[in-house]
C-alpha cells in the first residue's frame, strides 16, 4: 500500500527569549538595544515516521513533547531544520483553522472564503454549502457574523469545513476537544468514513479512549523524540503504565 505521509529524521528548534541574571549594565543594555539572551529549545529529534492510504495515525504525548509542532511541520506551517518530508496528496490541517475566519463576515461569507483557500470553486463550495452548514449544527446562523459565536461553534464550522474539502491528508490536531460528545462522536464516525474512502488521517490527541478506538498505528513523542511505535494498543498501554 502507497505511504502517504513519509517522516525522515526531523529534528526542530527555536530560539525564545528568557530573562536570566544580569548585572545592572548588561539589563541596561539590553533595554535600549532590543536584544535579549535567547535560549533553544529541541522541538523535534531525529523523528521518523510512515503513514499508508487509508490510515489513521495517532501521535501522543505530553504537553511540550512536540507533537503538535510535528503537525505544524507536516502542515508546512513551521520550516524543519533538517530531515525530509514527503506527502502524497492534498493537505488540509484543522490546526488553528479558525484564524482563517473574517469575524466580521457572516456564516455563509465565510464558508465560501475559507473553502476557497482549500482550493474548491464556487460551484463546488455551493454544492457542499448544506452539508457543511448541516454537520456544523449552524443551520440557524448562516446570515449571523463570526464575531458572535462561540469559540466551540467556530471551532465545529472550521472542522466541517476542512472534511468537506476533497484532503487526501487531514492533520487533525485535538479535534475531540471540539463540541460536545454527541459531536465529537458525529465527528470521529465521519473521520472513519473518509478513511474507508481512502483519506489518511493524522491524528494529535490527548483523548486517549478515541486513540485507541479509532488509530492504526501510534508513535509517542517524549521532549521532542519517539520513545514508542507501534500497534495502537501496545504503545497506548505502554504509555498509561507510565503515566498513571
Amino acid at each position: 500500500m502507497r505511504n502517504r505521509i513519509i517522516v525522515k529524521n526531523i529534528s526542530k528548534k527555536f530560539k525564545i527569549g528568557f530573562k536570566k541574571h544580569q548585572s545592572a549594565l548588561a539589563r541596561f543594555v539590553s533595554l535600549f538595544s532590543g536584544k535579549e539572551p535567547k535560549k533553544i529549545i529541541q522541538a523535534l529529534k531525529n523523528v521518523s515516521f510512515k503513514v499508508k492510504k487509508g490510515e489513521i495515525f495517532g501521535i501522543i504525548g505530553e504537553n511540550g513533547s512536540g507533537k503538535s509542532t510535528l503537525l505544524r511541520v507536516i502542515a508546512g506551517i513551521y520550516r524543519q531544520d533538517k530531515g525530509d518530508i514527503i506527502t502524497n496528496g492534498k493537505i488540509i490541517s484543522v490546526i488553528n483553522l479558525t484564524a482563517g475566519f473574517h469575524s466580521r463576515l457572516t456564516t455563509k461569507d465565510n464558508i465560501f472564503l475559507v473553502s476557497s483557500f482549500f482550493g474548491l470553486s464556487q460551484k463546488e463550495i455551493k454544492e457542499k454549502f448544506n452539508l457543511i452548514v448541516e454537520f456544523a449544527g449552524l443551520e440557524d446562523f448562516v446570515n449571523t457574523k463570526i464575531y458572535q459565536f462561540s469559540e466551540g461553534m467556530k471551532q465545529r464550522l472550521a472542522f466541517s469545513i476542512a472534511i468537506h474539502c476533497n484532503s487526501e491528508i487531514l492533520l487533525l490536531d485535538e479535534i475531540f476537544e471540539v463540541g460536545d460528545e454527541k459531536f465529537r462522536i458525529k465527528s470521529a464516525d465521519k473521520i472513519t468514513n473518509l478513511v474507508n474512502k481512502g483519506i489518511t488521517v493524522l491524528l494529535v490527541s490527548h483523548d486517549l479512549n478515541m486513540v485507541e478506538k479509532y488509530c492504526d498505528g501510534v508513535i509517542w513523542l517524549e521532549k521532542g523524540e519517539i520513545v514508542g511505535e507501534g500497534k495502537t494498543k501496545d504503545i497506548v498501554k505502554g504509555y498509561k503504565d507510565v503515566k498513571t
